[in-house]
């Protein structure tokens, strides 16, 4: 049997081609509040929280004026974001309904809370927090038992 990863290892950043640099920064840096770190002209740009070297990286290297993938095909399915706190889910869910960005679902996992959506790209984007692992709802066994309910949007913003 292999060793199991280490539980310290995290997913890093995500990187992501895009047809249009300055509508893309648009959405991540100013619907989303991510910080711009660095900038390659038209071709490249790198987005932060909190001072990191960069949590997205975006580019036009091989997609400048590109179109979005068919659903139907392979790829990436959606990167998320995780929050900090309910809170700061709830303050991301303002900043997109002032910039009018539709939600495609609004979900209780039990275990989080989230919001998805895509980029301008078409990318997917899901938005969450997680609850404390303490809250987690478990069958009896004590294996996870997450579920999909709708999110309250309403409460989620009181």
């Amino acid at each position: 049997m292999a060793k199991s990863i280490h539980p310290d290892v995290r997913i890093g950043h995500v990187h992501l081609k895009v047809a249009d640099l300055d509508r893309a920064l648009h959405f991540y840096r100013d619907v989303l509040g991510f910080e711009l770190t660095q900038r390659y002209e038209n071709q490249a740009a790198f987005l932060s929280a909190g001072g990191y070297h960069h949590h997205i990286g975006l580019n036009t290297w091989e997609s400048e004026g590109g179109s979005s993938p068919p659903r139907s095909s392979t790829g990436l399915y959606h990167l998320a974001i995780a929050y900090p706190t309910r809170a700061e889910l709830a303050d991301a869910l303002r900043r997109l309904l002032r910039a009018h960005i539709p939600l495609e679902g609004a979900s209780d996992h039990g275990v989080s809370e989230a919001l998805y959506l895509r980029d301008p790209d078409g990318n997917g984007v899901e938005l969450y927090w997680d609850r404390p692992r303490d809250q987690w709802p478990r069958t009896p066994s004590g294996d996870l038992a997450m579920v999909t309910e709708p999110l309250n949007l309403d409460d989620l913003l009181s």
